[in-house]
Parts: structure tokens; sequence; C-alpha cells
């Protein structure tokens, strides 16, 4: 994924963030996947997932387990 179109993409925050807490995710629909980054650090990293990944991902936090594999 190019750097310049993570810049140039719509980043929304989660609705389960709070304002409050400081604690903010922001996601990105970038061609191809999902990105994610800390809002309180737009210029930091950034993690991109493929669709089915991202799905993997939302069902295992949903659930709260994670393989430690």
């Amino acid at each position: 994924m190019i750097r310049t179109e993570l810049q140039q993409s719509n980043w929304r925050k989660s609705s389960h963030s709070s304002d409050q807490s400081g604690n903010c995710v922001e996601v990105a629909y970038p061609t191809g996947g999902v990105a994610t980054r800390d809002s309180k650090d737009p210029d930091g990293a950034v993690l991109v997932f493929d669709h089915p990944r991202w799905n993997s991902f939302l069902s295992t936090t949903r659930r709260g387990t994670f393989d430690r594999d």
C-alpha cells in the first residue's frame, strides 16, 4: 500500500472510541483493504488488513479470544 494513498484516505473515528479517554482508533478503506491508526498520531504507524483478515480480526475481538500461535 502506498503511503500517499493512506494519507489521502477518508479516515473516520471508530464509533466505539471515546473522546474523553483519548484512546481513539481511526479506520480508512484504501483500495483493497482496511487501514487503522491511532488518531493521536496520524503520521505514525498504520495497520493494513485485507478484507478476510479484517473480518477475522473483528470476529476475534468481539469474542475476546486470541490464539497465541
